[in-house]
């Protein structure tokens, strides 16, 4: 098996943000568990700030998006930075693919970001494999492909949308490029560009689980040779089988883990309120006031992630008058977190990474999400899953004080308390039993891997 394994070279492709690199990164070590190599590739820039366990069994590899000194924030704009990478980008990556060649490490499959839809150009040119993976819902995808084929018009023309294998949607309910028609043209294009070439895919790969979105994926599978790869925690919080995979291993932040946990030891078991938005979302200072507020009268224990560049929208003595209820911190080891037995509500931005988290680890949530897939992540959230309840904004887009306060008591010990808890119970144990032996994902890697290996 090691000697067959051998002639298989993944290469892994994320889209350079830490919520693309991380799945993809615990998708890459899965594979390497199986017995395939595997290469995880990262701009220039990301290289820099990225470094992964000496002892890794996933090498690291370098291409570049144009902007190896400071990556996006180096760009005028997000659409100049989406520009220059989708140019530079599939050039630099053939001469990696070629270097790798050269060195006797020949690739024969990308495993592309659906994001970075070039990922496949470039597998074709090679004559490799090309795999698609999605690192957002089923459900936001598959709005997203209906947006791509015409088969759902923008802007959005009523009140609600009807997809295959969705539940009903409000308009609002979609992705915000979808239902915020012309909002971000950059991100927009990427997004929906994801299915411009799919057809020519080898496989189709989803970070989700069969059990989770069922529905969709049946109806997806009957386009691409689509298979579910998910959840891509790290086996410690899972099925346990992958030794000392403890964390993804990659952090844009330094995060204050020691002040964290020790806080959270000393607080009773569930609870504690964990905050925090992502890496990337910022609340402009209405919204900051209005949660820290609705966090103060809540009342609950609290502990809220408030990145550097965002802390001067707190109020003025906020931290100081809160000091009994809650802690603050810059960045925390988020599955540490909401691993811990004290944590049982997640106020959360519903970025897909963390409401997968919360699902696996059986956490509560309140979803405020702020744009992208955010929105349809939430409805998903409530209705769908019946893991929490979302905190409805007024008609200036903001979540008030009273509304957080409220959805907060309503999670910790309101009358829906009880069967979001035993929701949180189910997802929980379905998300383990998927990944674990002879799970529907487990299997699904099965499935890809001997392909590869016979191909």
């Amino acid at each position: 098996m090691e000697k067959e394994a051998c002639k298989a070279h993944v290469l892994v492709l994320p889209y350079p943000a830490q919520g693309h690199i991380n799945p993809m990164l615990q998708f890459a070590k899965r594979l390497v568990s199986k017995g395939i190599k595997s290469t995880l590739a990262i701009t220039i820039y990301q290289s820099k700030s990225i470094h992964l366990d000496p002892g890794s069994s996933i090498a690291i590899q370098t291409f570049s998006d144009g902007y190896d000194e400071g990556g996006f924030e180096q760009a005028e704009s997000s659409e100049t930075y989406l520009e220059t990478l989708n140019v530079v980008g599939p050039q630099t990556l053939e001469k990696l693919i070629r270097k790798l060649d050269d060195i006797g490490q020949p690739v024969t499959a990308i495993v592309y970001d659906g994001f970075l839809n070039w990922g496949l150009d470039v597998a074709k040119k090679f004559g490799v494999t090309g795999v698609t993976f999605f690192t957002q819902s089923a459900a936001v995808n598959n709005i997203y492909y209906h947006v791509n084929r015409g088969l759902l018009r923008l802007p959005l023309s009523g009140p609600s949308v009807s997809i295959p294998g969705l539940p009903l949607l409000e308009a609002l309910e979609t992705p915000s490029f979808v239902h915020d028609f012309g909002s971000y043209p950059g991100f927009s294009s990427v997004v929906m560009n994801q299915f411009s070439n799919i057809d020519q895919a080898d496989w189709v790969l989803l970070d989700t689980f069969y059990k989770l979105e069922e529905k969709v994926v049946d109806w997806m599978g009957n386009l691409w040779k689509l298979r579910t790869m998910g959840p891509t925690l790290p086996a410690m919080y899972l099925d346990k089988r992958l030794e000392d995979d403890k964390d993804y291993g990659t952090n844009i932040f330094k995060p204050e883990t020691s002040v964290s946990m020790s806080w959270l030891n000393d607080r009773p078991s569930g609870s504690v309120v964990y905050v925090a938005f992502g890496s990337a979302v910022t609340l402009n200072p209405e919204q900051m006031e209005e949660l820290a507020l609705g966090l103060k009268g809540s009342k609950c224990h609290f502990l809220w992630v408030v990145r550097e560049s965002e802390e001067t929208k707190l109020p003025n003595k906020f931290i100081e008058e809160t000091s009994d209820q809650g802690l603050v911190v810059s960045w925390c080891p988020q599955l540490e977190v909401l691993a811990h037995e004290s944590v049982w509500c997640f106020v959360t931005h519903c970025g897909f990474n963390s409401v997968m988290e919360a699902l696996c680890l059986g956490i509560a949530m309140v979803a405020m999400p702020q744009w992208t897939d955010q929105t349809t992540n939430a409805k998903y959230v409530e209705d769908v899953w019946g893991t929490g309840i979302r905190a409805l904004p007024d008609e200036k887009s903001v979540v008030r004080r009273q509304v957080v306060e409220k959805c907060i008591k309503e999670v910790m010990e309101g009358e829906k308390s009880k069967e979001i808890k035993e929701n949180t119970k189910k997802w929980k144990n379905l998300a383990t039993e998927a990944i674990d032996e002879g799970g529907s994902s487990d299997e699904n890697i099965n499935e890809f891997v001997t392909k590869l290996l016979c191909s």
